[in-house]
């Protein structure tokens, strides 16, 4: 099963009111479905499908007693489940499928001719970041340029060289020497 298939049928089976109401009941004391339906004014037959929910996601299991089954919350795989499933480094596979960059790509299609030059320059911040970070790829990561260089790079976008210029510095897309100094990208370490 994969991650997010995983994440998916472990918040299926949490999200119902009832649900959550028999782990929080079972976290104190192992019980059974006509105790559980009794203290929840919910018949046997609902209390059997939640907990048949519960039980496909591995956080209750039953033991027979007599002429009952006896439902225990697995603590132990409750916590790993939520630890394993919603560790912090885990969390972005759920995104694999999904462009990230579509609202870039709609700005850029939106501000851009067909020969790759931008239209206007936006004044949107998030559309102007956009913007920025497609011109940005007219750079090298770790080069260095003049302003001329940057300039000359520029211009093949639009006209207005000085505005992009300017927004890459101040919106941190690039770093700058002072004193007419040089251009990098901010990845790559200054030389002062």
């Amino acid at each position: 099963m994969d991650a997010t298939q995983e994440l998916l049928n472990f918040f299926k089976a949490l999200a119902d009111a009832n649900r959550l109401k028999i782990v929080g009941l079972l976290s104190q004391q192992d019980l059974t479905v006509e105790q559980i339906a009794e203290m929840l004014a919910l018949s046997p037959s609902t209390v059997s499908h939640h907990l048949s929910r519960l039980s496909k996601a591995g956080l209750v299991s039953a033991r027979a007693e007599s002429y009952y089954n006896i439902y225990h919350l697995q603590v132990n795989e409750l916590e790993a489940m939520s630890k394993r499933l919603l560790a912090h480094e885990d969390l972005p596979e759920v995104t694999q499928e999904i462009d990230v960059d579509a609202y870039d790509h709609k700005v850029i299609k939106s501000y851009t001719n067909p020969d790759g030059t931008l239209k206007t320059i936006p004044t949107q911040l998030k559309k102007l970041d956009a913007i920025l970070r497609y011109v940005l790829k007219g750079f090298q990561p770790g080069a260095r340029y003049t302003e001329k260089q940057v300039n000359e790079i520029l211009q093949h976008y639009n006209e207005d060289y000085a505005q992009l210029r300017r927004e890459l510095v101040e919106q941190g897309y690039m770093c700058r020497q002072g004193g007419g100094g040089d251009y990098w990208l901010p990845d790559a370490p200054a030389n002062d």
